[in-house]
């Protein structure tokens, strides 16, 4: 069983690229399966087969403890930690070739506190990686870019896993996608871009940030993903082939 954990920031559209990644799994020959962690969505474009729901209820957490809403998304998000054994049991049990993961809406619970980083290194499968999403309506200048980027090399940090990172809703954004993917990878557009959008110390501070990242390699090409046609999901495949099957491709 190999584990892919789907992060990103709310409304990013995890939930529709996690069943968008069964769908071109199962038409594949594969035996995917998903599990939704977040315990406090209310609803779904797919059925789970593993759902953190069945363990942890927020409307039982806010009556019990008197909780208002954040406070019980809180409490709700690292209980999800005390429920691993059962969820372990279940995908075991079901034994799939791929567990996709769709991880809170609220990132911050999840990588952030304590119970999400337990989860991801806890949890027992031949292997683990990340995808991070790149909300496309939130990419509108350079520096919301340089944003989403430290972002998603944080949440990297944090689980400890290796990430590809996609940007979604590309529909809402065909006339600037060119421009968005020209900021992405080693030898991007972004520096020179920003020269026009900051100054000063503000310029030398990211600067310096974006030239940590390439140095690391934490700076990587962007794939474009639209959860409404589909476009994008025969690369993304790829990449989820050479980071957590070694390059050994699907049949199509």
């Amino acid at each position: 069983m190999k584990v892919i954990f789907v992060t990103g920031t709310a409304g990013a559209g995890k939930s529709l690229l996690t069943s968008k990644i069964k769908e071109y799994y199962t038409k594949n020959a594969t035996f995917p399966i998903t599990l939704n962690l977040d315990p406090g969505v209310g609803s779904l474009p797919y059925s789970p087969d593993i759902d953190v729901r069945d363990y942890i209820d927020l409307n039982t957490i806010m009556e019990k403890y008197q909780l208002g809403s954040n406070g019980s998304l809180i409490m709700a998000n690292d209980l999800i930690a005390t429920k691993i054994d059962d969820i372990q049991k279940e995908a075991d049990t079901i034994n799939p070739d791929y567990l996709i993961v769709d991880t809170p809406g609220q990132i911050e619970l999840f990588a952030y506190r304590q119970s999400g980083p337990f989860f991801v290194n806890e949890f027992v499968a031949d292997e683990k990686m990340n995808i991070f999403l790149f909300d496309g309506t939130m990419v509108s200048s350079p520096s919301n870019f340089v944003s989403l980027t430290l972002l998603s090399t944080s949440i990297r940090l944090r689980l400890g896993l290796p990430t590809v990172n996609v940007i979604t809703k590309t529909d809402l954004i065909q006339e600037k996608l060119e421009k968005v993917l020209s900021w992405s990878g080693t030898d991007s557009q972004l520096e020179a871009d920003l020269a026009g959008e900051l100054n000063g110390d503000t310029f030398s501070l990211v600067s310096d940030m974006l030239s940590s990242l390439n140095r690391h390699d934490f700076q990587q090409d962007l794939i474009p993903i639209s959860n409404v046609t589909g476009d994008g999901m025969v690369s993304l495949q790829s990449a989820l082939s050479r980071t957590i099957n070694l390059g050994e491709e699907l049949e199509d």
